[in-house]
């Protein structure tokens, strides 16, 4: 039979508990004593209890209502959390003296439910242990880097049913899963005041009817959810018939729930405050936790003390800052100052010589182009000076590209120098190398782009221009201008001995040019207006620029990282100025012929 929601709530505190007293029941379910007494009549007259037991009519009239299973999704990065997300997966902090994932495993286990499956991508095998542990199934997203939270329930679709759908990063005050459970819910907290929160809206029975991103004293969403089958069976087939869309993609699987919400029908589970934690950053986990800091193991914040000379305690204001293709970032303070601190990206080992890079780095401080470096390690990681209040170059002003040309020209003519050699087709070809040991290149087109670059460099090398210190990165995202129009050029990984050229051919591609901003750089470099020899050698740069980062980009996207846009726009340069390079040279070629 059916239950109404007392009859389920009464009927399962006789199941769990049997002969347990009136009291009890109302303890347990919220209810008053009269709906108690009521729920109670009814069950007993269906024969369902007798005399405060269940009967074997009873124990199945609950079953329906058991909860099969829990998934736990930890695939994500957790940017948000840097830079101890670098190192490892946020669900696998330690809070309070227990790791989260463990924690809320451990939780589930406890109210009955033993098939648990963990949802992994980022640092996968960071959670491998915990199916020796605990006996969870693991399954791997491969989407987790290119989609939203949609792709991992997309991964376990034929799993669910009457399932926890949880975060591996919540923290449960008190344990929130039991074995039977009425309906499909939603947990949520309430916020006074203002809050950037999901808030629900709801009808009757609790029914949650709208969300709205933001609100003001409401009920906001938080913590773990509830599928039951009739839930799962009318979502599933939605999540499909839209997977495939380019907007999915960037979906969580709410947002489905959302567009579907007639559909769909999802009561708010309501929770006292302080009941479930989603930690946004390290100073929140700091407030719930004071001594997390001193407890955690990160090699990241040990690197901080060791050169800034600080207690672990002094760190604050950590946040990630804006990613670049390479490497990640984060912003910390001590009571010294506001920092940066670089942490390498995956393969950059292979790609770049950190030894020349802190040797170029001391030259930009010795030149006045960046005074914010404080440390590099030979492993990649770097503490930096922040520089606050500070905006990137506009590559749209004229004025501001002014100063960047003027800027490289000081650079090189410095006669500064350091070890290492950095030539772009040469790096093509080193990515060339790397993207061959993945398998064969078969993207259509490459061996013909390949070619041309190559002919390309046999004749700008003939030009013979000059060799001296370049930077390499040199693109309006790598300067800054602070409050007192003070501008610097940071970044120096790429920078070696190369073609004067080579910074040139960066800014044109990295700061997507057109060719009348391209030529008045050009300009700004000479100051003055330059020959038709230096204009084809310069964009030749551009084109060797433009491919050796394509081919880069080639690289990062089979080693699964995203590179985006980036890696069409080096295409595109690639392809139109080598072709153009080549009929200027050519025609050059046999002209003098």
């Amino acid at each position: 039979m059916s239950l109404s929601k007392n009859e389920f709530l009464v009927l399962r505190e006789i199941v769990l508990h049997p002969g347990c007293a009136q009291r009890k029941i109302v303890e347990a379910t919220g209810l008053s004593l009269g709906s108690v007494n009521s729920a109670a009549k009814s069950l007993s007259a269906a024969g369902l209890i007798a005399d405060g037991e269940p009967t074997e009519a009873g124990a199945a009239a609950l079953e329906p209502y058991r909860v099969e299973n829990a998934i736990i999704l930890a695939a994500g990065l957790s940017s948000r959390f840097a830079p101890i997300s670098y190192e490892k997966p946020k669900g696998l902090l330690k809070v309070r003296g227990e790791v989260l994932i463990e924690r809320q495993i451990e939780q589930l286990l406890a109210a009955g439910i033993t098939d648990i499956t963990v949802v992994v991508g980022y640092k996968k095998e960071y959670f491998f242990y915990l199916e020796d542990k605990f006996g969870v199934s693991i399954v791997v997203n491969p989407d987790y880097a290119s989609r939203n939270n949609s792709s991992s329930i997309k991964r376990v679709e034929d799993r669910l049913g009457n399932t926890y759908i949880c975060s591996s990063d919540d923290y449960f005050t008190e344990n929130p899963f039991e074995p039977y459970v009425w309906k499909a819910y939603y947990a949520v907290e309430y916020a006074e005041g203002p809050t950037p929160e999901w808030c629900v809206q709801t009808g009757a029975h609790d029914r949650i009817t709208g969300v709205t991103i933001g609100g003001a004293d409401a009920w906001y969403m938080i913590g773990q959810v509830y599928f039951d089958r009739a839930f799962s069976e009318t979502y599933v087939p939605l999540l499909d018939a839209v997977y495939d869309n380019p907007a999915t993609a960037d979906k969580l699987w709410e947002h489905i729930y959302l567009d579907n919400i007639k559909k769909l029908d999802m009561v708010a589970r309501r929770y006292p405050a302080g009941t479930i934690f989603e930690f946004d950053s390290l100073d929140e986990v700091r407030q719930f936790d004071p001594l997390f800091l001193e407890n955690l193991d990160s090699e990241v914040f040990d690197n901080i003390v060791a050169v800034l000379g600080c207690e672990k305690s002094a760190i604050h204001d950590v946040y990630p800052l804006k990613q670049g293709l390479t490497n990640l970032s984060c912003h910390f303070a001590t009571a010294d100052g506001e920092y940066v601190y670089r942490h390498p990206g995956i393969g950059t080992e292979a790609m770049i010589d950190r030894t020349s890079e802190s040797a170029a780095q001391k030259i930009a401080h010795e030149l006045g182009l960046d005074d914010t470096f404080v440390h590099e390690d030979p492993r990649g990681w770097k503490i930096s000076r922040f520089v606050s209040n500070a905006r990137n170059l506009d590559p749209r002003s004229d004025a501001e590209v002014a100063r960047a040309m003027k800027m490289a020209r000081l650079i090189h003519e410095s006669g500064a120098s350091v070890d290492n050699r950095f030539d772009f087709y040469e790096e093509g070809c080193h990515y060339e190398a790397l993207l061959r040991e993945k398998g064969p290149i078969d993207v259509p087109g490459y061996h013909e782009m390949a070619a041309m670059a190559r002919r390309v460099k046999e004749y700008a090398e003939a030009d013979g221009a000059p060799v001296c210190l370049t930077h390499n990165d040199f693109f309006y995202l790598n300067f800054l201008i602070d409050g007192d129009d003070h501008l610097y050029l940071i970044d120096w990984e790429y920078a070696g001995m190369g073609d004067y050229a080579n910074d040139f051919g960066t800014y044109v591609v990295c700061c997507e040019c057109s060719d009348e901003e391209a030529l008045r750089a050009l300009e700004h470099y000479f100051d003055r207006k330059p020959t038709f020899e230096e204009v084809r050698h310069n964009f030749a740069y551009v084109a060797l620029a433009g491919w050796c980062w394509y081919v880069w980009s080639l690289v990062k996207e089979a080693e699964g990282d995203f590179v985006g846009e980036w890696l069409y726009i080096y295409y595109n340069y690639a392809k139109k100025y080598l072709a153009k390079v080549l009929r200027w040279y050519d025609e050059s070629f046999y002209t003098e012929g």
